[in-house]
């Protein structure tokens, strides 16, 4: 009965909160879009160029997640009879994941590994996708150089929705699968595996390989991406009544579970097959 009534209150403070934000919105910040799908770029030396370019958001927000990560995972507790619900949940999302990781890793010397590796990416993505779906402080570029701070009109910065911080784990993704397979079949045997099933099927067995962290990490990129644009633009044409608060829900957290859910699993299928 109290939780019910806490949950009740809970959802009248933020609907009454919405609402004032909505008000806010409407009389006092201006309806102009501007810095639509463009990033907060920092150059390191005073050059551009590829590695020569930092995106402040992606690194702040990254280390972020990472370090709530590990901070809230050192006050889960885990005994012989779970005396809180958060010990359960994640026995249920472990004891999932590990049917998955059983099912798709034929050598169980690199379950447990392939385990961790699909699990970590489970919760960073799902955190990072989360964000897109409340609203919080976003930075984006102006064209006189200058950069806009958003406060609570805009969603959280999504480090996933930078095609870099996917395209970084999704290549990793490969080089871990490709020593795993070297390691458990042995160099030459790895090796010998792109010639297969015959040599002249070489070029399109290394295309195979270099499109997964393409496809791996676009995928990612275009559905939170996409889909923070798509509310960013319709939240300022309603003023963030009504709609926009379902296109966050959807957007942030229906379709960022499923696709955390994806990354993830795509990562311990790619892992799975190259390991034997």
């Amino acid at each position: 009965m109290i939780n019910e009534k806490v949950t009740k209150y809970l959802i009248i403070v933020f609907l009454s909160l919405y609402i004032v934000l909505g008000i806010v919105n409407l009389f006092v910040f201006n309806s102009e879009l501007s810095g639509v799908g463009q990033r907060w770029i920092v150059s390191i030396n005073g050059k551009t160029g590829f590695m020569n370019e930092v995106n402040p958001m992606t690194l702040i927000m990254s280390f972020a997640i990472m370090i709530g990560l590990i901070i809230f995972a050192s006050t889960v507790k885990f005994r012989l009879v779970p005396e809180k619900k958060r010990q359960t949940v994640f026995e249920l999302l472990f004891e999932f994941y590990w049917g998955i990781v059983e099912d798709a890793v034929p050598n169980p010397k690199y379950r447990k590994p392939v385990f961790i590796i699909g699990v970590s990416f489970f919760l960073y993505v799902l955190v990072s996708n989360l964000l897109g779906g409340m609203p919080g402080i976003n930075v984006s570029p102006l064209s006189n150089g200058k950069v806009s701070v958003e406060m609570f009109t805009d969603t959280w910065y999504t480090p996933t929705s930078d095609l870099n911080v996917n395209a970084a784990y999704a290549i990793s993704v490969l080089i871990i699968s490709h020593v795993f397979s070297a390691h458990s079949k042995g160099v030459w045997k790895w090796f010998k595996g792109f010639f297969e099933p015959i040599i002249f099927l070489l070029p399109l067995n290394i295309i195979g390989e270099i499109a997964k962290p393409i496809s791996h990490s676009v995928r990612l990129f275009g559905n939170i991406m996409g889909g923070g644009i798509l509310v960013l633009i319709v939240s300022y044409m309603l003023k963030y009544f009504l709609i926009p608060v379902f296109l966050w829900g959807f957007f942030g957290w229906f379709v960022g579970l499923i696709q955390a859910f994806v990354f993830s699993l795509l990562a311990i299928a790619y892992i799975g097959s190259a390991v034997e």
